[in-house]
């Protein structure tokens, strides 16, 4: 008897400790639900032969009559079948603040099977995400961004005296080291040294400025992406855009991005995208020096090729013929105006998602892979990746006949005159527009 009083005193105690700050919704072996304290996102079912607070009160205040009480809850509870995906929660997310030791000492007290309710564990997702928002806001004060009208030196010492060991581009970023006589040590891409501090913001300042220089972008993570022209899996599919391209980001809700593609603005799912803030980062001297080696290399070898290539190009039917890369390469032409010009011959074919196919049909980056293929040119069958092959271009402005023109999910050839040609839309097929009728998200050379 007196050891059952000092169970009860010290379950009680327990009890009273913890119940205080949760919700407890005790489900017995007949299944009825009884529900303690609802204020808190615990629960915990009773299984068969195990015991409550209340029956051990019962227990001590009957000790002559426990063993048939026993036998009678345990014949009970093998005719219940418990199920825990019924448990019933409360609403109140309080389960965060219990240590593992408490909820196992409940268990052991009282036999109880003890989880998180699911609300509280979308309340902590939440969290967690609202968190990772806060805290990439917070590094963009780690940030050192140029704001000058073309570029920034780096240099290897904090002096104009020093040698100059890469250019951070206007707009461009690098991450803040130290402050020394008015000049930041700075990191940025393979590029580590000194900027000179009235040409560049940081601290409060970056943060703001980061938002206007830096892009969101959405990189696709499943073979195939449905983009909606709403927020929504009822709303209606406006496009098709492949695994790892990547779209920029207009506007975030919740488990949607708007984001901008060939065929209008839409919204893509969360669930298939993973999203990051994108910048441009300085370039090195060594890496400025082997960039423009590399280009004068690829346009001789593209030279070589295009006019090692006489064949003439036919569709299937063979009812049309196109002319090959080299009758449009000559001595007083660019190679870059031979491929604008070879591109412009297959106006009005077909667009097909996924095809590389200049006369029976291609998508956006097919089209613009399949033109630079026959100039002795591997690209890649992404727009996205597109973005990073060559050399850059400082805007449309700067644009030349054969650029690559990369928008958001989209890609196509300048033809010059502020003109482009592209596979458009299944609805449009391969057309020439005006370069400037979305937003430029790059401008990538080749030759």
């Amino acid at each position: 008897m007196r050891k059952a009083s000092m169970q009860l005193i010290a379950y009680s105690v327990t009890a009273a400790i913890t119940f205080s700050s949760f919700s407890i919704d005790a489900f017995a072996a007949s299944n009825k639900v009884t529900s303690v304290m609802p204020q808190a996102g615990i629960t915990y079912a009773l299984g068969n032969n195990q015991v409550s607070l209340s029956s051990l009160q019962q227990s001590v205040e009957l000790e002559n009559s426990e063993s048939e009480s026993a036998s009678s809850s345990s014949s009970k509870a093998s005719d219940d079948n418990l199920d825990l995906k019924d448990t019933v929660t409360d609403v109140t997310p309080l389960a965060s603040t219990v240590t593992e030791n408490i909820l196992s000492d409940i268990q052991k007290a009282t036999g109880a099977v003890i989880e998180k309710s699911q609300e509280t564990e979308t309340e902590s997702e939440e969290s967690d995400e609202a968190t990772e928002e806060i805290s990439e806001e917070e590094s963009f004060k780690s940030l050192v961004i140029a704001k000058v009208t073309n570029y920034v030196n780096v240099r290897d010492l904090p002096s104009e005296d020093g040698e100059i060991v890469g250019k951070l581009y206007d707009k461009s970023v690098g991450t803040y080291i130290e402050e020394e006589d008015g000049w930041y040590k700075i990191q940025s891409g393979s590029v580590e040294g000194y900027v000179k501090g009235e040409f560049c913001v940081t601290g409060d300042d970056a943060v703001e400025l980061a938002k206007e220089v830096g892009t969101r972008i959405a990189t696709v993570t499943t073979t195939t992406l449905k983009v909606r022209n709403g927020a929504g899996l009822d709303a209606e599919v406006i496009g098709l855009v492949p695994i790892e391209d990547e779209l920029v980001v207009e506007e975030e809700l919740d488990g949607w991005v708007k984001v901008s593609i060939e065929e209008g603005d839409g919204y893509v799912s969360t669930d298939y995208v993973t999203l990051h803030t994108e910048f441009v980062k300085a370039e090195s001297k060594a890496e400025e020096e082997a960039r423009l080696a590399k280009e004068a290399e690829a346009r001789a070898a593209a030279n070589k090729a295009a006019k090692a290539n006489t064949s003439k190009s036919t569709s299937s039917s063979g009812s049309t013929n196109y002319n090959s890369a080299s009758s449009y390469t000559t001595a007083t032409s660019s190679i870059g105006s031979a491929v604008a010009q070879f591109a412009l011959q297959f106006v009005g074919n077909p667009y097909v998602y996924g095809g590389t196919s200049l006369t029976n049909g291609a998508d956006c980056s097919g089209f613009v892979m399949s033109v630079y293929n026959n100039f002795g040119v591997s690209l890649p069958h992404s727009s996205g990746a597109d973005r990073s092959v060559g050399a850059a271009v400082d805007g449309l402005a700067n644009a030349q006949p054969g650029d690559i023109i990369c928008y958001s999910g989209h890609v196509a050839i300048y033809i010059g005159n502020g003109q482009i040609v592209h596979a458009s839309t299944a609805k449009t097929g391969i057309k020439v527009s005006n370069a400037d009728y979305r937003s430029v998200l790059a401008v990538r050379r080749i030759f």
